[in-house]
């Protein structure tokens, strides 16, 4: 006896085995001396089709949706190919903030962005993560500004903080992500004060053409693998893009158990 996922199975095979039929005979305009197919054929083909469609037209939605999962299979292979192509200036580029183990067993790379809301949900997760497993799993965060010039600025003013120290930068780091609403200069500079940092230094450490220049060379990085929005996670070969916890904790745990 055959379960539901085998019906369905075949069910979507057939449908789609008819509908390419009928998608081939759509687009002969005339047939060819030698075709398989007769008139009538033809014709009971197409009725057939219809049929089917009319009975079952759940079987479209389906069918939508197996293209779309397949689109983001494509997809994602390809970005998991542009990940290997990348794997130096993604994993060992040491101006990027670290933060966790110094010799992990698994290392995380996370996109963000300060005024990103998506992101700051996604911080939950991460101070969980370096709080559990810390002695095993070291955080790589890429300052990814895509949300407009506050962005870049607290990026910029986030990676001059680092100057003054590893703590230093994770404190700010995370007094920025928690934040909510616009960070008009003023406001980043009262939340790096709160945060532990010398204002005065890191506003001087900002005009650094280097540091605007790692910035860019991360834009650049994320343009290349096709990171459209923030959070984007890399977790070994599975990239989780978006602040999806379950995901997230599925592929920490792959790792760490694998």
């Amino acid at each position: 006896m055959k379960n539901g996922d085998d019906i369905e199975s075949t069910t979507m095979t057939r449908f789609l085995t008819l509908l390419s039929c009928g998608f081939f005979l759509a687009s002969c305009s005339a047939p060819p001396a030698d075709a398989q197919l007769s008139d009538q054929d033809r014709d009971e083909v197409r009725e057939i089709v219809r049929e089917y469609i009319l009975e079952n037209p759940e079987i479209i939605e389906e069918a939508l949706v197996e293209l779309q999962r397949r689109a983001r299979l494509r997809e994602s292979q390809a970005q998991l190919t542009a990940v290997n192509a990348q794997y130096d200036a993604i994993y060992a580029d040491p101006r990027d903030p670290r933060l966790g183990a110094e010799d992990p067993q698994v290392v995380i790379v996370e996109f963000m962005d300060y005024k990103c809301s998506y992101c700051r949900v996604a911080a939950e997760w991460v101070e969980d993560v370096n709080e559990r497993y810390g002695d095993r799993v070291q955080f790589i965060f890429k300052e990814y500004p895509i949300l407009g010039p506050d962005s870049r600025e607290a990026a910029i003013a986030a990676l001059a903080a680092r100057r003054q120290g590893d703590d230093v930068y994770a404190n700010f780091h995370y007094t920025l992500i928690r934040a909510s609403g616009a960070l008009p200069s003023e406001r980043i500079d009262q939340l790096a004060s709160l945060a532990g940092v010398d204002v005065a230094q890191m506003r001087a450490d900002m005009d650094d053409p280097a540091i605007t220049a790692h910035v860019d060379d991360v834009r650049q990085l994320g343009r290349a693998l096709d990171v459209t929005g923030t959070p984007f996670f890399i977790i070994g070969d599975t990239l989780v893009p978006g602040a999806n916890g379950m995901a997230l904790e599925r592929a920490l745990m792959e790792e760490l158990n694998g």
